[in-house]
């Protein structure tokens, strides 16, 4: 009777073991797979890449006031695009609006689509109307933007290709373009053409406390930002998104090439044939769907 209670006592003692001894084979089994699998790069066992994180671009389009046809047709190219991994604004930029029906028409624009900025200034082209939108975008924005971009309203920017471009790049110092001269492949080569051009929110902020940019307003836009960016020893991160990016074929020597798949963005679209060729290259209105409403 004793020897078989000292058994059913040690019963206990032998199941609780077992159980930690497994516990301790199988936890260290786990962990050397794990382990194993990081090791193959199959399991990632650290943090979300930076190159995950979702990010903000601001495409600023200078224009003028009197472009309404081509700002509506804009809001209608822009519209129907989206990017898996950006969020982006497109906004319209001019100077002080000058005739009383501007006042009228564009209060319109702005209550209904609220993508207008105006500027403090005379328009013009490059008599300081860059420096007047980066320099007032950290005063007049309601948030900042990681990536802010300057593009002219004859260019059509893809915004996935755009965004999928960006990704892996700098947040900071970062200058992205289309590098001057049209063959050359170094980003600091010159300047980026005013196509469009992006510069990561720091440099923004930068021009908008400088004195460098407020002494050289006066010249050829996109030329000039190169001139600030070169003087304050800024934007030591560039990048020249070629063939990407590129003049419309055969309008601008060799800064244009034919239109290709993996397009950010075409420049020098000043016809309406040109804008079609290019809208059906890409197929923009793909997403259209069957309708008894329509044939088209």
């Amino acid at each position: 009777m004793k020897q078989r209670r000292v058994i059913l006592i040690a019963l206990p003692s032998l199941v609780l073991f077992l159980l930690f001894f497994f516990y301790i084979l199988f936890n260290t089994r786990v962990k050397s797979l794990l382990l194993a699998s990081s090791n193959n790069h199959s399991i990632t066992l650290t943090k979300t890449p930076h190159t995950e994180t979702k990010f903000s671009i601001l495409i600023g389009i200078l224009t003028r006031p009197d472009n309404y046809d081509r700002r509506h047709f804009l809001r209608l190219v822009y519209g129907i695009q989206a990017s898996s991994i950006a969020e982006i604004d497109v906004k319209f930029v001019f100077c002080n609006l000058t005739k009383p029906e501007q006042r009228v028409l564009i209060a319109l624009e702005i209550l209904r689509f609220n993508d207008i900025i105006i500027l403090d200034c005379i328009e013009n082209m490059n008599n300081g109307k860059t420096y007047a939108y980066f320099s007032s975008l950290p005063h007049i924005l309601p948030r900042h933007y990681d990536y802010v971009m300057k593009a002219d309203d004859d260019v059509f920017i893809r915004l996935e290709p755009l965004s999928l471009s960006l990704q892996p790049l700098p947040w900071q110092d970062l200058y992205y373009g289309f590098v001057i001269p049209c063959n050359s492949m170094n980003p600091f080569a010159d300047y980026m053409s005013g196509m469009g051009f992006l510069l990561s929110w720091d440099l923004v902020e930068w021009i908008g406390k400088s004195e460098i940019p407020e002494n050289n307003t006066v010249g050829p836009e996109d030329k000039m930002v190169g001139k600030w960016l070169k003087m304050g020893n800024k934007a030591k991160n560039r990048f020249s998104n070629k063939p990407a990016m590129y003049d419309y074929p055969g309008t601008n020597g060799r800064c244009s090439h034919e239109l290709i798949p993996e397009t950010v963005a075409v420049h020098r679209l000043k016809r309406w044939d040109q804008w079609l060729n290019v809208l059906e290259f890409f197929n923009v209105t793909k997403q259209l769907n069957n309708s008894k409403l329509y044939h088209v």
